[in-house]
């Protein structure tokens, strides 16, 4: 009989000996670590601010969903739940206009996590509320280890169903759920594949989607809107100075972008807007509101996304090196 493993056993680690201080510790932390956040609430999530001045209070941190462009506000406490943070949780919602509002606690009660439910109910569709319990752990002797766990969500199909009913029904085009359809199923290939690329799990209704370039103010996008599909980097941060900067950079480039793709990229300085981009284009023909055409596209996206994030994340490396 072969030896028996050596295992160790995971033991829970008090969150106060992980982050001391919820303002000085926690909240700054999760600020650079916000894909432990993505991971747990399935979105594509970049942190932007903490402390931002909402009237004559702070909100611990706010930022945006990368799919979607909408904000997130987040408001932590590092004990249980109480009333006091509900009432700043909805004043910050008020001054902020987020779509997504996120409460990351020690502990929850079960009050206040009925109250999260009882609000995911009864908003409407584009307005999404999560509690997040915070723990910690390590296995022997490793150092600690975040542990976020989902205890409150939307039920996003339970408050379709209900927003559709309200507005009786014919509010979502064709093309729209044709649109949901294919992101749906790229989504899904994606995380079977590339898991790394996002933390995204919803499907758009847009003609686009988009995935994390790794700095802020750029994304990835698939783009589905004309005859042909295309890939791209975008380049879309409120500063268009800075837009430009690293348009150019990777213009400089060219070359290389285009030998390690294989084909020619589109680079679109884009005149009278902020933003740029650079696409790859796909083959003409495909339809979206051809369902039968839809494996076909989602095979060309992967395929070309794979090429374009392995070169563009080169450059990236290079030019974060200069």
């Amino acid at each position: 009989m072969s030896a028996l493993p050596h295992l160790s056993r995971i033991a829970s680690v008090p969150v106060r000996d992980v982050w001391a201080h919820e303002a000085h510790h926690f909240t700054q932390w999760l600020l650079v670590n916000a894909d432990v956040l993505s991971d747990v609430l399935g979105m594509d999530l970049e942190l932007s601010e903490a402390e931002r001045r909402v009237g004559g209070f702070a909100l611990d941190l706010i930022g945006t969903d990368l799919q979607t462009g909408a904000t997130v506000i987040v408001e932590n406490q590092l004990e249980g739940t109480d009333h006091s943070h509900l009432g700043q949780l909805l004043t910050y919602a008020g001054g902020t206009d987020p779509a997504t509002i996120v409460w990351c606690a020690a502990a929850f009660r079960d009050e206040h996590r009925a109250a999260l439910d009882w609000l995911n109910e009864h908003t409407e569709e584009g307005v999404r509320f999560f509690g997040v319990e915070i723990a910690a752990v390590r296995i022997g002797d490793s150092p600690p280890a975040p542990l976020f766990r989902l205890v409150a969500q939307p039920n996003d199909w339970t408050k379709r169903v209900h927003t559709e009913n309200a507005a009786a029904a014919g509010t979502r085009t064709p093309r729209q759920s044709a649109y949901e359809a294919l992101w749906q199923l790229v989504l899904d290939q994606v995380h079977a594949k590339y898991p790394s690329w996002t933390s995204a799990r919803a499907a758009s209704r847009d003609s686009w989607i988009t995935m994390p370039f790794g700095t802020s103010g750029a994304w990835y996008a698939f783009v589905c809107s004309g005859p042909r599909p295309r890939v791209e980097l975008y380049f879309g941060s409120s500063d268009a100075d800075e837009n430009q900067a690293m348009f150019d950079r990777f213009l400089a480039r060219r070359e290389y972008l285009e030998t390690g793709y294989g084909e020619s990229l589109d680079f679109q300085p884009l005149p009278g807007r902020k933003a740029c981009r650079i696409a790859a284009w796909g083959p003409e023909g495909y339809d979206v509101l051809d369902l039968s055409q839809h494996g076909a596209m989602a095979q060309w996206f992967l395929a070309a996304m794979d090429r374009f994030r392995t070169v563009t994340q080169e450059v990236r490396r290079a030019i974060g090196e200069e």
